[in-house]
């Protein structure tokens, strides 16, 4: 057995499962090699049936914070658990030295669990319950966001010696979560609550905000970051120091998302350097960043129904009419009360590729296009029709049996996956340890 939290033997990237509450020690079954080469593997070798599961590449969890320290050096990445809570990915990121972003008391007992110090973590949820907040107290948890007056009366009372940040909201109306809709103080607003934080004797180290997440205009961070700016002159003048500044998440993580991750730093980075003196300390909370492109689904065709296929009539207003042609809805293992919530609350669009095609592994980088291909819908197991994967997609004719894989699928999967109708949750294995 392999402990992933120290150090893996060298050259021993392996292929790894973890089950359910085992997260300490994980089962080496395979050498290094590509995702679809693991999944290949796992189902050939593993007992698990035909039984959905995520492939993690560990590896490119290193070389995303190879990329991170190279284009944002200055920024210090605190890792937004929510994202993708994953004890393998938790330990894996500790490795590599980030902080880790806490949105409650369960996230901070969990890393702290890891043996990370308290100073590597931020607390970043501005309405925190006050059990949560004594929890954090009692562990010395310091640094923590608010953002209107009864926080800062109830960390009075319950955490005096807090060190605070002031998230303020910004403009996030290009981002696929807009989550100023419910947190952020209008910078107009930080002078009063400046002026009460400086009453109540409370200590304010900073400003934070958040572009939203999956933020799709590269300019929206470099914006963001001189509004901060004003509201960081503004300590100033109630006796505050601010040294700390955190530009939140929204960084891209997937090879198809609209902006890159370079377009983003080639205006953050130098704003940061324009505005920012170098005593002051930056830090950032990516999630979809790190773990979106880790994570690969596979999922399992259970049923089949062929249909005839609708098409549009031409010069008849685009009535659909039925014809002989065959249409295909594929039901597999795996739907949106499990893994695939991310179409309901992140927004995502996802596209099935095929592993298995009349029980035979395709070829790695094959395009379905290389074959004729037959209208389809993909559709969850469970008894819910709102359970819908893909509505119209274009896939050659499979059979019950065959495997679909999707990729780009780490980022608010997992994480908030339910057991709806008796189906469990999806289970991971791992590939390319991190030495």
């Amino acid at each position: 057995m392999i402990d992933i939290t120290s150090p893996a033997p060298s050259a021993l990237p392996v292929v790894a499962v973890i089950k359910e509450g085992d997260t300490q020690d994980i089962a080496g079954l395979t050498s290094a090699m590509t995702v679809p080469g693991a999944m290949r593997d796992y189902v050939e070798n593993s007992n698990s049936g035909d039984n959905a599961f995520f492939v993690c590449d560990l590896a490119h969890l290193a070389s995303q914070h190879a990329l991170w320290r190279k284009l944002l050096p200055r920024v210090e990445p605190f890792y937004a658990v929510k994202c993708n809570p994953n004890r393998a990915v938790l330990s894996t990121l500790e490795r590599l030295g980030l902080g880790f972003d806490c949105a409650s008391q369960q996230e901070i007992e969990t890393v702290l669990d890891m043996g990370v110090d308290p100073s590597r973590i931020i607390f970043a949820n501005p309405c925190k319950q006050g059990t949560h907040l004594q929890f954090a107290a009692d562990r010395n948890v310091r640094l923590m966001t608010f953002d209107n007056a009864d926080e800062l009366d109830k960390v009075r009372r319950l955490y005096p010696h807090a060190d605070l940040v002031l998230r303020i909201r910004i403009d996030d109306s290009k981002s696929l979560c807009r989550l100023g809709l419910k947190f952020g103080a209008d910078p107009i607003e930080a002078p009063a609550l400046l002026a009460l934080a400086r009453f109540l004797n409370l200590n304010v180290v900073g400003v934070s905000f958040h572009v939203g997440s999956g933020c799709y205009d590269a300019y929206a961070f470099t914006a963001a970051v001189r509004v901060a700016h004003g509201v960081f002159q503004m300590g100033e003048s109630f006796g505050f120091s601010f040294t700390l500044l955190d530009i939140g998440g929204g960084f891209p993580g997937s090879p198809a998302a609209p902006i890159s991750f370079e377009d983003v730093c080639a205006t953050l980075a130098p704003t940061i350097d324009e505005l920012f003196p170098r005593h002051v300390r930056v830090i950032a909370e990516p999630g979809r960043f790190y773990v979106c492109a880790a994570f690969t689904l596979a999922v399992n065709i259970i049923a089949r129904r062929t249909i005839p296929a609708p098409v549009r009539s031409k010069g008849t207003g685009g009535e659909g009419r039925l014809t002989s042609e065959k249409a295909f809805m594929y039901y597999v293992n795996d739907g949106v009360y499990g893994s695939f919530n991310n179409l309901i609350y992140d927004h995502a669009a996802v596209a099935p590729r095929v592993l298995t095609r009349s029980g035979v592994f395709q070829p790695e980088g094959e395009s379905a296009e290389c074959v004729p291909s037959s209208p389809c819908s993909v559709w969850g197991p469970t008894c819910d029709s709102i359970d819908c994967v893909n509505t119209e997609v274009q896939l050659p004719e499979l059979d019950v049996g065959d495997w679909l894989y999707y990729d780009d699928m780490g980022a608010y999967t997992m994480c908030a996956a339910s057991e709806f109708n008796g189906f469990k949750k999806t289970r991971v294995i791992f590939a390319n340890m991190v030495n």
